[in-house]
């Protein structure tokens, strides 16, 4: 029994003794286990990329974005912050933000933020000012809504390399994520079953996905820490950007979502590296 405790302690598990039975706000758990906080920060440093993702509407969610950020930042000075919020053309503003020449007004006007995102951008602002206080990158990983349309329906090939920032196309997608993708289309089609817009609409979504997985693997291959903040349908079972990473060379990615439940079931293990407690939403 000490053997297995003192393995338990190695890999950040903590004993049953330590918690109750149910999750509690405040725990990492991964494979059905409590782990240090310590612990997954240890193990999430030592990847390529690592990703947060959101409830892009959640206030809870963004302070542990937050939180989690400081705590990676902590360990790798090298770090820069992928945001799934702003297209690519927002980059000079965000420069321009990190470096100190913009006030938040003129940042949200500068990137379009109320055009490209629409989310309450207070609920985002202290990550942005987290940034610029300790002068951390931060990339604008998205692509538009007319380019993303126009690669879902003309195809990569037919649109020049310029004129979708160099991304690859991506990798089809997993049987469990195009099930999911099918289940949302179906839930907004009011009907339309057209077999040709789910394609294009399957491949919207995989354009997003590739787009953001590129632009992450240009920081990584450079060396950095690259973490991304987004949406958790492209983070959860490892499908969306981890797949598309993993067809540009990223070998080592690293999911973290946040979580809550008003029940005692813990965390399905497949849903990331490590999720962590919240408490239950109002």
């Amino acid at each position: 029994m000490r053997h297995h405790f003192i393995a338990a302690m190695t890999l950040g598990w903590l004993p049953l003794a330590a918690h109750a039975s149910c999750p509690l706000p405040g725990q990492w758990w991964q494979s059905q286990h409590v782990v240090a906080n310590s612990a997954v920060l240890a193990q999430a440093i030592q990847h390529q990329v690592v990703l947060l993702g959101e409830q892009h509407d959640a206030v809870d969610h963004h302070r542990w974005q937050l939180h989690t950020l400081a705590g990676l930042y902590a360990l790798r000075d090298d770090m820069v912050i992928g945001l799934e919020m702003l297209p690519r053309e927002a980059q000079p503003a965000l420069d321009d933000w990190v470096a100190g020449l913009l006030s938040e007004e003129a940042l949200l006007e500068q990137s379009g933020w109320e055009e490209n995102w629409g989310f309450d951008a207070d609920l985002y602002l202290p990550i942005l000012h987290f940034a610029r206080v300790q002068q951390i990158p931060l990339i604008a990983l998205n692509i538009t809504p007319e380019l993303r349309q126009r690669l879902a329906r003309d195809g990569f090939s037919s649109v020049p390399a310029d004129q979708r920032h160099h991304i690859p196309a991506p990798l089809p997608p997993s049987a469990g994520y195009e099930r999911r993708l099918k289940e949302v289309f179906d839930q907004h089609a009011m009907g339309d079953d057209d077999p040709a817009m789910l394609k294009r609409f399957l491949q919207a979504q995989l354009s997003w996905d590739v787009a953001m997985a590129e632009e992450l693997a240009d920081a990584a291959l450079e060396g950095k820490l690259a973490v991304g903040l987004m949406g958790l349908g492209h983070v959860i079972y490892h499908d969306g950007v981890p797949n598309q990473l993993d067809g540009l060379g990223i070998d080592h990615t690293f999911s973290l979502l946040p979580w809550s439940t008003e029940t005692c079931e813990s965390p399905d293990s497949a849903l990331a590296d490590a999720v962590f407690v919240l408490p239950a939403a109002e």
